[in-house]
This record gives structure tokens, C-alpha cells and sequence, in this order.
């Protein structure tokens, strides 16, 4: 953000220990909310214009809405309303029918709600609000159409017919990188030795399974006879070869258009920037909306079935890649969408939404 030229105040708290599970992350998820409730309220100064309040802190800064008189938008990376269109998109990604659904789906806002339970009666109080309850304060919410922009693309999400007005999808955000920029040129050297490699990492999942998922990427990408770049990452992947490249952050838009393939975890993010650069996947999501995300590229096309992170192979890695790579079945599906994404523009729509809202 910074390097964008906007300020930046750090929010408290992130959810740690093994969150590879539902009942972890859950867990994992109620001690983060509480550190995160206060940092939000110390964040809102009294020239604060805007709210703009993602999937995690919208529980907690409706409240400082009503406090301050400050206006909110929300801006979320995934669509968590209930629909009949899909499952939530925690609970995995089986659908039980339209009505089965939008059931689910509501189910698995109230789960939320236990969540933030306790931030938001120490909010609320801090606040010198009258109590109320998550559920009680989103449904209020609802009932006024509050608006929310979703920044994902519409080629892996088309907006669902029964969701309710002011929730819009405007497109993808994507992460500000100088128009200068380049690859380092440790990269570009690799980039230059031999055919387009296949891009390995997890982003900020994975901690502690470095050395295993590393071992795995390497001896897949020999099998299938790839080269492949592997970014360090959380997980700490790490190989030595003259097939292999080991490298840090590196913009994806940068990256990502010169490799034959990405295997990744399935973030939101990555998965919109493989998309974007009309590149097939190998999906291996490890929690949270990681799964949903997979299950998108693979429904478009754009990507293997996803493979399972607990019991990864490399055989069956080397099989997907083998897929993706020497038979690309995925590729005319990742062109396509990576084609439709080119006409989305999601940070000005969703300034233009704003303005037309509070001028």
C-alpha cells in the first residue's frame, strides 16, 4: 500500500496454530476476531470519510457505523451470501440442490455469528452501545441493503439471480505494482534458459509443510520433464538445480503470462492471477474458501480437479501437470477467461458505485 502511496496502519492479530481443518480454523478464528475488534475501532479517527469493511471485519465495523455515523461499504473477496447458485463457500463444495443451498448457506452465517460473538459484545461495549448480536446486527443490515462489492470476476462467479439488490460484482482488485517494475533478473535468466516453467506455491498457507511439498514439486516436475519456479512462501519451498528456480515475492502479473502452468493453493487472489494471465491450474487448496476457489477453476475448465493437500503425491502431481502441460485440454478455458476478465474493471466500478452512493 505504501509503495502505492496511501497510508497504512497494521490491524492486531492473525489467526496462527493449524488451521487446516474446519474445527482449527474456527477455533483459531474466534481468539483472532477479538484482537481484530479492537484494532478496527482504534483504526476510525473522527475524519475518517468511508468504511470499507472486507468479509472479516464487517462484522465488527457495522457497529462503529452506528456509533460514529460513519458510512460503510462492504468489500469482500468471496460471496458469502446464501444462494441456490452454489454451497457456502466454507463447507466444501458438493452441492445439495437450490433450496439445500441457500439452507446451508444460512447456517453457515449463523456459525459466523458464534464467531464474532464475543468481539462484538466487547465492541459494542467499548462502543457504549446497547447489546445486540451479530445475527441481530446482520439481519439489520440486510433488511437496508447494505452494499457490497465482491472483487472477483464474474467468469468464475456470475452474480446470482436470488441475491438481493446492493450486492454488486465488480470485478477483480488487483495489487498495485510500480508500471516499471521487472523481473529480477535471476528470473528473466531462467525464463530465458529453456521452455516456460511451471510456477509451485502456497502464498501464505502451508507453514511448516515446506520440506514435504518442496520434495514433491521437484520430483513431480522431473517425471513429467518440466521446469518449474518455486516460491518460497510461507511454507519455505526451496530446491537447488538447473531445472528448478527458488525465488521470493514476485509480482504475478509479471510472472505468471511467461509459465506453462501454476499449482497453488487456491486463494482468491492467485487464482484470479492465474486466470488473468490465461494460464491452466493445478489447484491444491488447504482450507478456508481455498476449496471453492478450485472448484471454480475446475468447473470453467481452467483447471485439474483439485488434489488433496493432506495426501499430495508426487505421481499424481506429475499426472495433473502431465495434463495440463503436454496435453492442454485447460488452456482454450483459461484464454477464455482470461479474455472476459480483460473487459472487467473492479477498482473503477467499485469507485463509481461508491460515488454515485455518497458522492
Amino acid at each position: 500500500m505504501r509503495e502505492a502511496g496511501l497510508e497504512f496502519r497494521g490491524l492486531p492479530g492473525r489467526p496462527e496454530g493449524d488451521v487446516s481443518g474446519r474445527r482449527q480454523l474456527l477455533r483459531a478464528a474466534a481468539v483472532f476476531v477479538t484482537g481484530l475488534g479492537q484494532g478496527v475501532a482504534d483504526a476510525v479517527t473522527p475524519d475518517t470519510d468511508l468504511l470499507l469493511l472486507s468479509t472479516t471485519t464487517a462484522p465488527l465495523g457495522w457497529h462503529l457505523t452506528e456509533a460514529t455515523g460513519i458510512p460503510s461499504v462492504g468489500a469482500y473477496l468471496q460471496p458469502t451470501t446464501p444462494t441456490g447458485d452454489f454451497p457456502p463457500v466454507v463447507t466444501g463444495t458438493r452441492s445439495l440442490g437450490r433450496h439445500g443451498n441457500r439452507a446451508a448457506g444460512r447456517l453457515s452465517l449463523r456459525m459466523a455469528d458464534r464467531v464474532y460473538t464475543p468481539a462484538v459484545t466487547e465492541l459494542r461495549r467499548r462502543l457504549e452501545l446497547p447489546p445486540r448480536t451479530p445475527a441481530a446486527a446482520r439481519r439489520r443490515q440486510e433488511r437496508a441493503h447494505w452494499p457490497v462489492l465482491h472483487g472477483f470476476s464474474t467468469a468464475l462467479v456470475p452474480r446470482p439471480a436470488d441475491w438481493r439488490p446492493g450486492l454488486e460484482i465488480v470485478g477483480t482488485w488487483w495489487p498495485y505494482h510500480d508500471p516499471d517494475q521487472q523481473l529480477p533478473s535471476a528470473v528473466e535468466d531462467f525464463l530465458g534458459a529453456g521452455p516456460p516453467p511451471v510456477f509451485v506455491g502456497f502464498g501464505s498457507m502451508a507453514a511448516g509443510h515446506g520440506e514435504r511439498l518442496s520434495a514433491i514439486a521437484v520430483r513431480a516436475l522431473r517425471a513429467a520433464g518440466l521446469r518449474g519456479i518455486l516460491q518460497t512462501g510461507s511454507a519455505g519451498l526451496a530446491a537447488d538445480g538447473d531445472d528448478v528456480l527458488t525465488v521470493g515475492e514476485v509480482p504475478h502479473a509479471l510472472l505468471f503470462p511467461r509459465v506453462a502452468a501454476v499449482v497453488h493453493h487456491a486463494g482468491a487472489g492467485t487464482s484470479a492471477a492465474g486466470l488473468r494471465a490465461g494460464v491452466p491450474a493445478v489447484p491444491v487448496p488447504v482450507t478456508a474458501d481455498q476449496p471453492f476457489w478450485a472448484a471454480r477453476l475446475a468447473g470453467l475448465g481452467a483447471a485439474t480437479a483439485p488434489l488433496r493437500f493432506a495426501s499430495l503425491t508426487a505421481e499424481e502431481l506429475a499426472d495433473a501437470l502431465d495434463r495440463v502441460v503436454r496435453r492442454p485440454s485447460c488452456a482454450p478455458s483459461a484464454e477464455a477467461a482470461a479474455r472476459h476478465m480483460a473487459t472487467e474493471d473492479g477498482a473503477g466500478r467499485a469507485l463509481k458505485v461508491i460515488e454515485e452512493r455518497f458522492g
